[in-house]
């Protein structure tokens, strides 16, 4: 890449607009692009409480340009590019088609999904060497995790450019070094979740007591170290007897329990149907909403000024 610092982004909904957020806040000039007008209407907006949660100027704003069309982009001028637009593989991968003609032949493209193989999002084209993926974690501007995911087609001088990039803009990068379904963040995440829905199915636990669980216990750790930390510290001796004997009462199922599927075809989806595991109100969304961020901002402050101190 140039010394200049030019991101475009395509798609400014939710995850777009936060990642412009990211960007802007670290001075970047950034270019949003977005064939809605309803969308590119709700970005300024977006971007003044998003920098505003991460303290940064309201004048970076300024920093964001809007666009209609890709074609119209500077793209000599574009340093990286980031595809954040809904997860739908025929429409991504159109896109990185086109993208490709349009970027210099030095610009990393890179797609944030987290539902496809990025091999599926560049499979055929003709530069896939420079394609990847850089998957933010919701929200972008507040969670500091950034996967760098290479495809087998990936040089990894661009995935080790990329990583460097995400540090220099305050993030936490990992290098998910082959292309598998949900990355690392994801699999994680939903083994969890197989296990409790599972114990919810089974009558041991309500899905409040999964909560307090996690974010009292073993997840209240996590803002200090990280599993494998934890485990160094408590011996792994003890882990490896508690894992032989545990593993094998674990689930394994292959879907979901049937209670979850149910609720899904009731639509009780969560907030946004304000019906899942609990009722909501559109009061109640904004407030749990503003204690989350509010959490989320105090514990990145944590994060921030306590780097590890091992190698």
């Amino acid at each position: 890449m140039s010394t200049s610092t030019h991101v475009a982004i395509i798609g400014g909904g939710i995850m777009g607009g936060d990642i412009a957020t990211v960007f802007a806040a670290k001075n970047w000039t950034v270019h949003v692009m977005s064939p809605s007008l309803k969308t590119r209407e709700a970005l300024p907006a977006r971007l003044k409480a998003g920098l505003e949660k991460v303290g940064a100027s309201k004048d970076c704003a300024q920093q964001v340009h809007c666009y209609e069309q890709l074609e119209t982009l500077p793209w000599q001028t574009i340093d990286l590019v980031i595809e954040a637009v809904t997860e739908d593989l025929a429409l991504k991968k159109a896109l990185f088609a086109k993208i490709e003609t349009l970027a210099r032949a030095d610009t990393p493209i890179t797609t944030n999904t987290s539902n496809f193989q990025i091999g599926a999002v560049t499979e055929g084209l003709k530069s896939a060497s420079r394609m990847a993926g850089l998957h933010f974690f919701m929200p972008a501007h507040l969670v500091p995790l950034v996967e760098v995911v290479s495809a087998s087609t990936t040089n990894t001088e661009v995935a080790g450019q990329l990583e460097t990039l995400m540090k220099a803009i305050g993030k936490a990068p990992i290098r998910v070094n082959k292309d598998i379904p949900g990355f690392v963040g994801n699999r994680l995440q939903q083994a969890l979740m197989r296990e409790a829905m599972w114990m919810i199915n089974d009558g041991v636990i309500d899905a409040e007591g999964i909560d307090t669980a996690v974010r009292f216990g073993f997840g209240f750790r996590f803002v200090a170290c990280g599993p494998f930390l934890q485990k160094e510290m408590s011996g792994w001796d003890t882990n490896f007897a508690v894992a032989s004997a545990l593993y094998p009462t674990l689930h394994n199922e292959t879907t979901p329990p049937p209670f979850f599927k149910a609720m899904v075809e009731k639509g009780h989806v969560g907030m946004k149907a304000q019906h899942g595991f609990w009722q909501w109100t559109a009061e109640s969304i904004t407030q749990e909403k503003a204690r989350i961020e509010k959490a989320l901002q105090a514990g990145f402050a944590i994060l921030d000024s306590d780097k590890p101190k091992h190698d």
